[in-house]
């Protein structure tokens, strides 16, 4: 099965995405295009196979501060925010999980990071991991960050996780 992975275009149908997530059905259904397209505040990328979506992934930028980075990686890195690019959100349709769509959407992800870094400057990609998928970026090499404070109240709070730019593989 050949699978493309591209930017969301504005006529792509997403209401029939089901991840089996309702938080995360619910933003791709109603917040990804919007983010995307109207207020620019992230890019929604998909997993497609004939005009069906697989999986999606959402990016942006973001900052993160020496202070949070693991002791391994603050080697030789300035003290004022460092450019990186967020993983905000990824999810793979019910019926192609386990089909290798998350690790196509990771190998996007990282090629994205790359291009920031030739472009404008990323040290780094970082995910708030939810606890069922920690090991899930665990095998990609990413590692937690110090969390320094924040609570979302009844909701479970993510791990907020990292992966240096310079440990990932320019070709995938």
């Amino acid at each position: 099965m050949k699978v493309e992975v591209r930017q969301l275009r504005t006529d792509d149908d997403r209401l029939s995405f089901s991840s089996g997530d309702a938080e995360l059905d619910r933003f791709f259904h109603k917040f990804a295009s919007q983010n995307q397209f109207q207020l620019h505040i992230g890019t929604t990328y998909v997993a497609v196979h004939e005009r069906e979506i697989l999986g999606f992934v959402t990016l942006s930028s973001t900052s993160i501060t020496i202070e949070h980075l693991p002791r391994s990686a603050r080697k030789r890195l300035p003290r004022y925010p460092l450019p990186a690019l967020r993983l905000a959100r990824l999810a793979i349709a019910q019926k192609s999980q386990g089909q290798g769509i998350g690790k196509q959407l990771m190998r996007a992800t990282f090629q994205i990071a790359h291009e920031i870094a030739d472009r404008t400057g990323c040290v780094a990609v970082v995910v708030d991991a939810k606890a069922n998928a920690v090991s899930f970026y665990e095998q990609f090499g990413f590692e937690p960050l110090d969390v320094v404070s924040g609570e979302l109240g009844d909701r479970p709070s993510p791990l907020p996780m990292f992966l240096a730019l310079g440990s990932i593989p320019r070709k995938q």
